[in-house]
C-alpha cells in the first residue's frame, strides 16, 4: 500500500510544477527568448582572437649546490605544508610589478594612446599551473597574433629578471643584517672568554675533572693514613702508661731526672755533697755538735746543697726535683728513655693525625665546593660555545651570502617561449547562444514560481476544491471569444457571455452543462429543485455566463425555465438575449408592471425576465414580502427559476434570494477569485446559514488540468460513468 502511494505522490508534485509552468508559459517563453537573442547579439559581435602560449618550469635555485652554498638560498617554499611553491609563483607571474615592466618594455597602449593599465593586461594574460609537474603555462588571447607572442614572452623575461634581482636583494638585505652582527659576535665571544679565563684564576682551576678525581683520591688516602696514626697512638698511649707504671714517673720528671744523673756538674756536686754528708755524720759521732769540725762541715753541706740547686736548676729549670731522683739507676734510667721516646712518638703521632685530619677537612671543603664550581664553569662554558657557534655561523652565512650576491641564477627555466600563432582562435558562438539559452530558461523558470507564488488567485479544480470544500456539481472549459464586441455597448466592461448551440458549438461545454443538469437533477431527487440562486465570490466569474447556458441546457431538456436576472446592479442578461429593458423585475416588484408583460420568451421553454430599472436599494426590494410572493408564482408557473445575482463580495442580494429559494449554486472561476475572497465568501456562506447547493467550476483551461477526463474522445463514456457516479451516491444518500 505505501509503495503503492509513493510514486503518485512524487507523480503529483512533478505534474505541479509544470501546471505552475503551463500556467506561466508566456513570461518564460519570453525570459529565454531576450536571453537567447542577448546571447546571440554577444556572440555574433566578439571579434577573432589568436592566442600565444609559453611555459616556465619553475625549480629551486640549484647553483648552491654547485657553489658549496647550502640549499637555503633560492629555495622555494610554500606558505603551508598542504600548498604547492608552484601555486605561489603562479601569483608572483602574474602580480603588478611583472605586468609593469611588461607594459613599459613593449610600450603597450590602449584604444585612447594612454600606456595600458595593468588590471587591463592580467586579466588578458592567463597563468596556471599543471597540475603533477613544476610548470608553468601561459597564454594571452588578442587580436594581433605577433604582439601576443611577445607579450607572452616579455612576461616570461621579466618575472625571470625579477626574481634573480629578488635573489640578489634578498642575499643584500641578510648581508647588511650581517655586517652589523658578526663584530657584536665576535665580541660577545671576547667577553665569555674573558669571563672563564677570570673564573678559572680565581678559583685556581687547571682542569677541574682531574682536581675531582685526584680530590676524592686524596682524601680517601688521607682516611687510611688517619686511620693507621689513630692505631699507632693507640699502641704509644699504651706503652706509655705501662712505662709509667713501671717507672713511677711521670714523662717529664723522668726527662729531667735522665738529664740530671748524666750532667756533670749536677752529678759531681752531689757526690762532693754525698761525701761531705758522709763525713759529717761520721765527725758527728767523733765530736760535739759546736765543734768546729762539725761546724765546717755543715757549713760546706749547705754550700754544695745550695751549688747543687743552682746546677738543678739550670737543668730542670722551674721543675721541683727531689734529691733521691738525682740519682738513677741503669734500668730506671732505661725505662725513662723508653717514657721519653713514647711520649715523643705520641706526641708526633698526635701532630700528625691533626694535620692529615686538617688536610682531610680542606680537601672534603674543596670536593663540596667542586659541583658548585664544575656547574659555574659548565655554564660560562655553555655561553663560550653558544657564542663561539654564532659567531661562526654568521661568519660562514657572510661568506655564502658573498658568493650567492654574485650569482645570476633564476628560480625558473624557460621551457619554450610562445611562437606567433599563425591560425586564429575565433570564440565559440554556440557556447554563448546555447549558455543564454539555458540562463534564459533558468530565469524563466524563477519568474514562473515566483509569478505563480506572488499570484493569490485559485488556479486549479482542485485549489477550488480545497478552499470552497462544496461538492463539484460542474466542470465549464474556456470558452472563445463572442462575436459581439464589448466595447460597441456603451457603458459595458466585460465580455458578453456567449449560448451554446447560438453563439459556440455544443462540444465540449454543451457535455458539461449537461453534466451540471444531471447532478442538479439527482442533488435532490425525492424533491425536484424549483429555484436556484446563482453567484460567484467576486465578479467576472462567469455567474450570467453559467446562469444563461444551464438554463438553456435544462429548457432543451424539455423543463419549463424561467431565467431572472436579479443582478439590480450590474445586469446583463437583457445583453445576452438581446432584449429591451426598459420594465423588469424591479418594475414587477413595485407594481408598475404585471409579470406577463415583462417576461420575455427567448427560446423554447425558456422565459427571461431582465431586471428593469435599477433602483437605488436592491437589498430591500429582494427582501420584501413582494418578492416572496413573485418566487411563489414562479414555482407555480415554471418548473426551474434561475436567479442571477450579484457577487458576495460586500453585497448580501444573493444571501437575500437564497433564504426564498431551494439553496445556491457558487461559480467559481480560476484566475480570477482569488484565495482570500473564496475563503471570505465561504465563511460568510457558512455564518449565515445558506444551502450551499455545489460549486460551478467556469472557465477551466483544460490543458492546464492534470485530470482531464471530461473533454478527451471518450466524452460520452465518460458522461455516462459520471451520471452512474451521481447516482450511486444518491443512493447512498438515499
Amino acid at each position: 500500500m505505501t509503495m503503492e502511494s509513493l510514486p503518485n505522490f512524487e507523480e503529483v508534485n512533478i505534474q505541479k510544477y509544470l501546471e505552475v509552468i503551463q500556467r506561466r508559459w508566456l513570461p518564460l517563453v519570453g525570459i529565454f527568448s531576450i536571453a537567447v537573442t542577448f546571447g546571440c547579439l554577444y556572440a555574433f559581435s566578439l571579434k577573432p582572437s589568436y592566442k600565444a602560449e609559453g611555459s616556465l618550469m619553475i625549480k629551486t635555485n640549484r647553483s648552491s649546490s654547485l657553489t658549496g652554498l647550502p640549499q637555503d638560498i633560492g629555495r622555494l617554499e610554500a606558505l603551508n605544508v598542504n600548498d604547492n611553491p608552484l601555486e605561489t609563483q603562479v601569483r608572483v607571474i602574474g602580480s603588478n610589478p611583472v605586468i609593469e615592466k611588461t607594459i613599459n618594455s613593449l610600450k603597450l597602449k590602449d584604444s585612447q594612446g594612454k600606456p595600458l593599465s595593468i588590471p587591463v593586461l592580467a586579466e588578458q594574460l592567463k597563468i596556471e599551473g599543471i597540475k603533477g609537474t613544476d610548470v608553468v603555462q601561459l597564454s594571452y588571447k588578442g587580436g594581433d597574433p605577433e604582439l601576443a607572442a611577445k607579450i607572452v614572452n616579455e612576461v616570461i623575461d621579466s618575472y625571470i629578471d625579477l626574481n634573480i634581482k629578488a635573489n640578489q636583494n634578498e642575499a643584500l638585505t641578510a648581508k647588511q643584517v650581517l655586517v652589523t652582527e658578526v663584530p657584536k659576535a665576535e665580541e660577545i665571544v671576547r667577553r665569555a672568554e674573558s669571563k672563564l679565563r677570570l673564573f678559572k684564576e680565581t678559583n685556581k682551576i687547571v682542569v677541574l675533572e682531574q682536581e675531582a678525581t685526584a680530590a676524592v683520591d686524596t682524601i680517601s688516602k688521607l682516611g687510611n693514613q688517619i686511620s693507621q696514626a689513630l692505631a699507632q697512638l693507640d699502641d704509644v698511649k699504651g706503652r706509655l702508661e705501662q712505662l709509667r707504671s713501671e717507672a713511677q714517673v711521670d714523662s717529664q720528671q723522668g726527662v729531667i731526672a735522665s738529664d740530671l744523673s748524666q750532667a756533670p756538674g749536677v752529678q759531681k756536686v752531689l757526690i762532693q755533697l754525698q761525701e761531705t754528708e758522709s763525713q759529717l755524720a761520721l765527725e758527728r759521732t767523733r765530736f760535739e755538735p759546736e765543734h768546729p769540725t762539725i761546724t765546717n762541715l755543715e757549713e760546706k753541706v749547705t754550700a754544695l746543697k745550695s751549688l747543687l740547686k743552682e746546677r738543678v736548676g739550670q737543668v730542670a729549670g722551674t721543675a721541683q726535683i727531689t734529691e733521691g731522683s738525682l740519682q738513677v739507676g741503669q734500668l730506671r734510667q732505661s725505662l725513662i728513655a723508653d717514657i721519653t721516646r713514647a711520649q715523643a712518638q705520641r706526641v708526633g703521632l698526635e701532630r700528625q693525625i691533626g694535620t692529615l685530619l686538617r688536610q682531610q677537612d680542606a680537601y672534603i671543603k674543596r670536593a663540596n665546593n667542586l659541583p658548585r664550581l664544575e656547574q659555574s664553569q659548565r655554564e660560562l662554558e655553555r655561553k663560550l660555545q653558544a657564542a663561539q657557534t654564532t659567531y661562526e655561523t654568521l661568519l660562514k652565512k657572510r661568506q655564502e651570502i658573498d658568493v650567492a650576491q654574485n650569482q645570476k641564477i633564476p628560480n625558473a627555466r624557460v621551457i619554450s617561449y610562445a611562437l606567433i600563432p599563425d591560425k586564429a582562435e575565433g570564440p565559440r558562438k554556440i557556447l554563448f547562444i546555447v549558455g543564454g539559452g539555458g540562463i534564459g530558461l533558468f530565469l524563466g523558470i524563477i519568474v514562473a514560481f515566483g509569478l505563480d507564488l506572488i499570484d493569490r488567485s485559485v488556479k486549479t479544480v482542485k485549489e477550488a476544491k480545497e478552499v470552497l470544500r462544496y461538492s463539484v456539481l460542474g466542470v465549464i472549459p474556456t470558452q472563445g471569444r463572442n462575436a459581439k464586441d464589448p466595447s460597441s455597448i456603451a457603458g459595458l466592461d466585460r465580455a458578453i457571455p456567449k449560448i451554446i448551440g447560438r453563439d459556440i458549438p455544443y462540444f465540449p461545454v454543451g457535455n458539461a452543462y449537461q453534466i451540471l443538469q444531471v447532478n442538479l437533477k439527482f442533488l435532490c431527487s425525492d424533491k425536484p429543485l424549483k429555484s436556484i440562486v446563482i453567484t460567484s465570490s467576486v465578479a467576472k466569474e462567469g455567474k450570467s455566463d453559467v446562469s444563461a447556458n444551464l438554463a438553456v441546457t435544462m429548457a432543451q431538456a424539455g423543463r419549463r425555465v424561467l431565467l431572472v436576472d436579479a443582478d439590480m446592479r450590474h445586469p446583463i442578461q437583457h445583453h445576452i438575449w438581446g432584449l429591451p429593458n426598459a420594465m423588469g423585475l424591479s418594475n414587477v416588484i413595485i407594481g408598475q408592471a404585471s409579470l406577463d408583460t415583462v417576461v420575455q420568451e427567448v427560446m423554447p421553454n425558456l422565459e427571461v425576465l431582465t431586471s428593469g430599472v435599477l433602483p437605488p436599494n436592491p437589498v430591500a426590494m429582494l427582501d420584501s414580502q413582494r418578492m416572496a410572493t413573485l418566487i411563489s408564482s414562479f414555482g407555480r408557473d415554471y418548473d426551474l427559476v434561475i436567479f442571477d445575482t450579484p457577487p458576495l463580495s460586500g453585497i448580501a442580494d444573493a444571501a437575500v434570494l437564497s433564504t426564498l429559494t431551494d439553496g445556491i449554486l457558487l461559480v467559481v472561476r480560476p484566475g480570477v477569485v482569488d484565495l482570500n475572497s473564496a475563503n471570505a465568501a465561504k465563511e460568510f456562506l457558512t455564518q449565515s446559514g445558506q444551502k450551499v447547493l455545489g460549486i460551478v467550476i467556469n472557465g477551466v483551461n483544460t490543458k492546464n488540468e492534470p485530470n482531464n477526463y471530461f473533454y478527451d474522445n471518450k466524452k460520452r463514456q465518460i458522461e455516462q460513468d459520471l451520471v452512474s457516479s451521481s447516482l450511486t451516491k444518491f443512493s447512498k444518500e438515499r
